[in-house]
């Protein structure tokens, strides 16, 4: 009976598992193996990632433009979560539909909106020089102030939803506890709420540093190839220079920090728990 069970679960998943296999590990494979092709075989375009200071220049942009994002985006979202938890439920259904309705917008629409707003005609600098605060536009795209700015706006949501999953699941009564037997407001947040809103801060920050390594459209718009991201330079050498081998090799580096990041974490908490497994 239980052989039986085993052979009819397998049989249910193997329509998926054989799709993953065509679509996703065989292209995988295939990315793999021509990062250690091409133009010769070899390990000379991952030697070109420890000796080319040019790439060392686009890692270090890549990480500090998204760790500051993830910093920020993290923080605004834990602030938008936990006040939705704590609003009425008309309120909080309102918050929840304005986060949704971004997900239907198109992020190069988004993109494009920040810079009509942000260039030195938009109606940023505009406002500011109408208001006599600066007497000059100031550069506010086409730097990685704006591609921060962008990429914030593009993430929060992604930040905000398991925050506010792991908040509703905490028990009020808990701090209410924790107050009546003394402790002032900021310290039952930081000794009860916050411990307790953990797990969501994790899988928050994770998912935004997760999707900031590979983020390509924000990042191309706002940065104006002033400020240029690994995925942006790997879509130089495939479609520009042609350089196919060390497209692939920085594409295979950018898997294998994906999975470094998850490594690192899963080191420190349980990531089974942190996404909601039980």
């Amino acid at each position: 009976m239980l052989t039986s069970q085993r052979n009819t679960y397998w049989l249910l998943i193997a329509p998926a598992v054989l799709l993953m296999l065509i679509f996703y590990i065989y292209p995988l494979f295939q990315v793999l193996w021509i990062s250690v092709t091409e133009p010769y075989s070899g390990l000379q375009n991952y030697e070109a990632l420890l000796t080319r200071p040019l790439l060392h220049r686009i890692w270090l942009t890549t990480l500090r433009i998204c760790a500051i994002t993830t910093i920020i985006t993290v923080v605004l979202g834990y602030l938008v979560a936990y006040a939705m938890v704590h609003v009425k439920q008309t309120q909080r259904a309102w918050m929840m539909f304005c986060i949704l309705l971004t997900f239907w917008l198109s992020v190069l629409i988004r993109a494009f909106a920040w810079v009509m707003l942000l260039r030195n005609e938009g109606l940023v600098n505009q406002g500011l020089m109408a208001l006599g605060l600066i007497s000059e536009p100031l550069p506010l795209v086409r730097n990685e102030f704006g591609v921060i700015l962008g990429m914030v706006h593009f993430m929060l949501p992604l930040a905000v939803l398991p925050i506010f999953s792991n908040m509703s699941g905490i028990d009020g009564r808990y701090v209410s506890a924790a107050r009546g037997l003394g402790a002032s407001p900021i310290g039952a947040f930081l000794h009860i709420y916050l411990p307790l809103s953990k797990p969501g801060l994790i899988a928050a920050t994770i998912l935004v540093f997760v999707f900031s390594l590979g983020f390509f459209i924000t990042p191309a718009i706002l940065g104006g190839g002033k400020v240029v991201m690994i995925s942006e330079y790997i879509r130089v050498s495939f479609e520009e220079t042609l350089r196919w081998g060390q497209a692939t090799m920085l594409a295979s580096t950018l898997l294998f920090a994906v999975l470094l990041t998850l490594a690192l974490v899963a080191r420190f908490v349980d990531l089974k728990k942190v996404f909601g497994a039980r």
